[in-house]
């Protein structure tokens, strides 16, 4: 038995790993926080910001070593579906000030981390992503917003140090870039010019963040906004299994229907059914090159002013 599958026995996974930047104060937290069942991972002590109504478990972390405890407990626990992370660039200050306890050798003179240190910090990084993976759970980053300049024109980045926000953005699935219109705040989806996002996941280009608290401070609305948009993505991954079902299907028949072409008559009958087919992606150019494979095999010829295949002479 061959261990490659092909694409509709491939495993489905619908987890989810994204990055939610923006100025403070505009939501991210809350954002992330509406996310499927979280637990919120506090390294920059935002947790007391955010509206009670929509705070959820949290660690306010004090050290690394308590991350590592708490995500072996998370191993075990199936209550929780998403692990959010409050802010990104803190809790790389935390491994790096892991880093530096456990080997001095790492710190430089100035306090900061060594170059090995960083390679290090890599490692540790793409260690929590696997591991999260590994535990079925989707995870959430949330960072503030960085300006640089690339001649008169303003670029806006997530803050992170190093090269971990390039290590980062090639292991997400979704980025989004939160900004505000006059009263109404949106997140994007799609690259522009100006500011980086991803998007893996069929969503729209941008979209209207609801609004749940109203302007006296009462809730008006659930904090359900990426719950909804993760139960979308599945939705969307489901059906184009089911479509990947579909198309195997239909490539065997369109398969069986070409062998059966014996001759002129077939040949037209089969141009006619290969309009009648529901065709999925490319059958329709696998149709047409398997056909054109088997005429050719069988030797007929097209009478161009009748539109039809004539039997060789």
């Amino acid at each position: 038995m061959s261990m490659f599958k092909n694409p509709n026995e491939l495993s489905i996974n619908a987890t989810i790993k994204m990055l939610v930047y923006g100025q403070p104060g505009i939501g991210k937290t809350t954002i992330a926080l509406s996310s499927p069942n979280p637990v919120l991972f506090d390294f920059d002590g935002g947790v007391s910001r955010i509206n009670k109504a929509h705070q959820c478990p949290t660690l306010q972390v004090e050290s690394w070593e308590q991350v590592l405890d708490a995500l072996t407990e998370l191993e075990q626990a199936n209550d929780f579906k998403t692990i959010v992370v409050d802010t990104a660039g803190k809790m790389l200050d935390f491994m790096s000030d892991y880093i530096m306890r456990n080997d001095p050798k790492m710190k430089m003179r100035d306090g900061s981390l060594a170059l090995k240190g960083y390679g290090q910090r890599k490692v540790m990084f793409a260690n929590l992503l696997k591991r999260v993976s590994m535990m079925g759970k989707h995870i959430v980053f949330v960072a503030h917003e960085k300006e640089d300049k690339d001649g008169e024109t303003r670029i806006v980045r997530p803050d992170m140090s190093g090269s971990s926000l390039g290590d980062l953005l090639k292991e997400l699935d979704l980025v989004g870039y939160m900004q505000a219109y006059g009263k109404d705040r949106t997140i994007c989806w799609s690259p522009q010019e100006r500011f980086y996002a991803k998007n893996t996941c069929n969503l729209p280009a941008w979209e209207k963040v609801p609004v749940i608290i109203d302007e006296q401070g009462g809730i008006s609305g659930e904090n359900d906004f990426l719950t909804k948009t993760f139960e979308g993505y599945a939705a969307y991954l489901k059906q184009q299994s089911q479509l990947g079902d579909d198309y195997t299907a239909l490539v065997s028949q369109i398969g069986d229907d070409v062998a059966g072409v014996k001759d002129a008559a077939t040949a037209n009958a089969f141009i006619k059914k290969m309009g009648e087919y529901t065709h999925i992606w490319d059958s329709l150019a696998r149709a047409r090159r398997l056909f054109a494979a088997r005429v050719e095999e069988l030797g007929l010829k097209y009478n161009k002013a009748k539109k039809l295949y004539e039997d060789a002479a």
